[in-house]
């Protein structure tokens, strides 16, 4: 099973979802990859679109290997096997951090400018990425939304390791893997065009989903400021 490009998977991936439309659903894009393919998925759901920003933390020197990642509201999660496996102090984990959150923060300001996130509390999230490979990316945005009190959690990928979505099922509330080819490799190798996505990419999705919502009518909660 191979995809054209991540719009293709996310139209296959929304085929899986459904069972989701009478959910009143808010789905959740994992920037940069899993946004082309959470659009797809909102268009089919009639669903708003929003983004979670999250960061690995690479190994310094071996910046492929993540020592952990951060999400949006102040979460981090470190593989402490990993670090303690390779001796990595702590003020190395602190620069990493540093770095990565000054990132995280300028993504967030260019993906969704003044906006605020849409209101999760009680609701279903469909949070979408454009494949799982380890899952530490998808682990920690679930850690970050659960801050967010939604109803549910629904982890929504085209394509993933059988063994990672053994794993992260029991940290969501549903998962859908459209496909867990083996051997699986990497994400990458399932698509004809893994072409990466830029920010400008993503700032279009989102202002296209935003308009083609108040054409369907529909409304979009913004979650409240947070209290002087």
């Amino acid at each position: 099973m191979a995809f054209r490009d991540r719009r293709d998977a996310g139209e296959r991936l929304a085929e899986k979802l459904t069972y989701l439309r009478d959910a009143d659903p808010v789905v959740v894009g994992l920037p940069r990859g899993g946004v082309p393919v959470a659009y797809e998925v909102g268009r089919a759901l009639g669903a708003p679109l929003d983004v979670f920003v999250v960061r690995k933390l690479g190994v310094p020197g071996h910046e492929e290997l993540a020592l952990g990642a951060i999400a949006s509201g102040g979460i981090r999660l470190l593989d402490e096997e990993l670090v303690s496996g390779l001796g990595i102090p702590p003020r190395t984990i602190e620069a990493v951090t540093a770095r990565e959150q000054r990132e995280l923060v300028r993504r967030e300001r260019a993906y969704r400018g003044s906006r605020l996130p849409l209101e999760a509390a009680g609701r279903t999230v469909v949070l979408v990425d454009d494949g799982l490979a380890t899952g530490s990316t998808m682990r920690v945005a679930v850690a970050g939304l659960r801050e967010a009190w939604p109803e549910r959690i629904v982890a929504a990928v085209p394509i993933a390791a059988s063994a990672t979505c053994q794993q992260l099922a029991a940290e969501v509330d549903d998962l859908v893997c459209a496909a867990t080819p083996e051997p699986f490799r990497a994400v990458g190798l399932w698509y004809e065009d893994f072409s990466p996505v830029d920010d400008d990419e993503v700032r279009e999705l989102l202002a296209l989903a935003r308009e083609e919502r108040r054409g369907r009518g529909g409304r979009e909660a913004a979650a409240a400021p947070p209290a002087p």
